[in-house]
């Protein structure tokens, strides 16, 4: 705004231009919703440091168990733990 009174100030450049057509009211809305949505808030949800992690993402719950080294290891990697 201008501190003088009187003085027209410049107008804002369009940041949307319809440039066939002619929308309505409502349709020029929505798609100003789905602009404003699609370019966020600019700032990057916040991460939680410190969330537990669940065991259906863990890798270790799929990875088998090393074999036991030494003589008779194989008889000890086949039985059940």
């Amino acid at each position: 705004m201008s501190d003088t009174p009187g003085t027209p100030e410049a107008p804002e450049p369009a940041l949307v231009r319809v440039v066939r057509g002619a929308p309505t009211p409502a349709q020029l809305a929505a798609l100003t919703v789905v602009l404003s949505a699609a370019g966020g808030s600019g700032d990057p949800a916040p991460e939680r440091p410190g969330a537990p992690r669940t065991l259906w993402t863990a890798r270790a719950r799929f990875a088998r168990p090393r074999p036991s080294v030494g003589p008779d290891g194989w008889r000890a990697s086949a039985l059940p733990r």
